[in-house]
């Protein structure tokens, strides 16, 4: 069987709605990253996988490898799984690769909330189930898995504190490619009495028994993200390094009022299918979407918190919906570049509609 293996990783820096990447389509703000890595190899691409959520329609994939200026044989694909689509346009090309379809493909995705013309979400459920907006969802999960305000609190002071320290230690430059002048994260400063903010914000949603507030939450975001994935043989003939290798992946679903869980039997049927436990994973990448969602998973797994978004999250650097999974690809690419006794890692996200995604990593030595 052939085995893929991810030899690159970039993203663009993630700039608020309405704040730094405005101006640009969701092609423009993948071009660069496609151009970046392809380089040296555009005659090897066999497609550009991107996901996305809320942009324009047509084929973001086609459009934004002619707007790179890659060779125009590469055809180009889009795909929507929601918040999880940047994470399984990832997965699918792992999945081509082993099948033996093709040898490089460059997938990731991206997502530009300034610019989408549509002014509200997709619909994620029908309503003959209920189909509740992503806070209310968060709320769901909360009161299911019992998690209080003061553990969604403590967690976003956690991811808050990790990024601006792997800020401060120059981690997110290696992740960035810069748009125009922008190389920085937007929401991403320094902040004085941090954990006076988060414990005085209220919740967003009226009701006594409430706790999903905005500083527990992740903010709506632009930006883009992308991984070049190669047959391991082939990567290796060209001279280039594979850093992670694709061991396996799990979609899995649950009901839709609680997306945030269904990382929970993702994670759990791609470790029991691979004969392993959390206590073998060195690293667990999972989108901090909301505070509630990470510590239930954290809590339902058995993950503890020092292998778990160790480098911050989207609480902090926000939330570009179908960028995000490939932005935790991208985190664990350097991450255990820096972890050298890193052996699994994991990137796992859920999406509205209730639908969970994991992917298993080992590292390359």
């Amino acid at each position: 069987m052939s085995r893929a293996v991810i030899v690159q990783a970039k993203r663009t820096p993630i700039g608020k709605k309405n704040g730094i990447l405005q101006t640009f389509q969701p092609h423009e703000l993948v071009a660069p990253l496609l151009r970046q890595l392809a380089s040296g190899i555009e005659a090897k691409v066999d497609d550009v996988i991107v996901g996305n959520v809320t942009g324009p329609g047509g084929n973001i994939g086609r459009l934004s490898v002619l707007e790179a200026g890659l060779p125009l044989s590469i055809p180009g694909l889009t795909i929507d799984r929601q918040c999880s689509a940047g994470l399984e346009a990832i997965r699918i090309a792992c999945c081509l690769i082993q099948a033996g379809a093709g040898q490089c493909y460059i997938a990731g995705g991206v997502e530009s909330t300034s610019t989408s013309p549509y002014l509200k979400r997709a619909r994620f459920s029908p309503d003959s189930l209920g189909d509740p907006d992503m806070v209310e969802a968060a709320e769901f999960v909360a009161t299911k898995y019992g998690i209080t305000k003061d553990q969604q609190d403590d967690y976003a002071l956690l991811s808050y504190r990790r990024s601006w320290e792997s800020f401060e230690r120059g981690f997110f430059k290696e992740e960035i490619l810069p748009v125009a002048q922008w190389y920085q994260d937007e929401g991403l400063h320094k902040k004085r009495n941090m954990e006076a903010l988060v414990k005085r914000a209220k919740p967003i949603l009226s009701g006594e028994n409430n706790t999903v507030t905005a500083a527990n939450s992740c903010g709506i975001q632009d930006g883009a993200a992308a991984a070049v994935v190669m047959e391991e043989n082939s990567a290796l003939r060209l001279g280039l390094k594979p850093i992670l290798r694709f061991v396996d992946s799990q979609v899995a679903a649950v009901h839709p009022h609680y997306p945030g869980s269904a990382p929970i039997p993702a994670i759990k049927t791609l470790l029991e299918r691979n004969r392993l436990t959390i206590q073998d994973i060195d690293l667990i990448e999972i989108n901090e979407a909301f505070a509630s969602k990470i510590v239930a998973c954290a809590q339902e797994l058995s993950i503890p918190y020092e292998k778990l978004n160790v480098s911050g999250g989207a609480l902090t650097i926000g939330h570009p919906y179908g960028a995000s999974g490939a932005i935790l690809v991208t985190r664990l690419f350097y991450e255990v570049q820096r972890q050298k006794e890193a052996k699994y890692v994991l990137a796992a996200i859920g999406s509205g509609g209730g639908i969970g995604v994991a992917v298993l990593f080992e590292t390359v030595r």
